[in-house]
């Protein structure tokens, strides 16, 4: 029963991350569309990629532990790179939202790997 726990965290981690992904791209759409107005309180965003950011890394971190989840950590793994170049992309332009949106195929494939079956037939 180990093996199921430890598949049960990593994917509960993972997909944490990926709504903490989600959560600050929503945000970020919404500033852009000038639908919120987050003048005031531009913390906010950099909050929550803060924690977009702790999240993936202890979903690597969790996901490479267990046994079970290696195929999430390593689907999630290139993620990092859009998310350590973002804060230098600048946040004119069509720049940042496409570096932000180049994490989204790798979110979503540790999420898919961690859901998937491990015995194949």
């Amino acid at each position: 029963m180990v093996g199921r726990r430890d598949r049960t965290e990593a994917t509960a981690i993972v997909v944490a991350a990926t709504a903490a992904y989600a959560a600050n791209c929503a945000l970020g759409t919404a500033v852009a569309a000038r639908l919120v107005d987050t003048s005031r309180f531009r913390w906010v965003h950099h909050l929550l990629y803060v924690v977009t950011c702790a999240t993936t890394a202890v979903a690597l971190v969790c996901a490479w532990r267990s046994r079970t989840g290696r195929r999430a950590a390593i689907a999630l793994a290139p993620a990092a790179v859009p998310l350590a170049v973002i804060p230098y992309a600048g946040t004119r332009g069509r720049r940042h939202p496409l570096i932000a949106l180049a994490a989204a195929p790798f979110y979503l494939a540790s999420v898919a790997s961690s859901l998937l079956p491990l015995d194949r037939k």
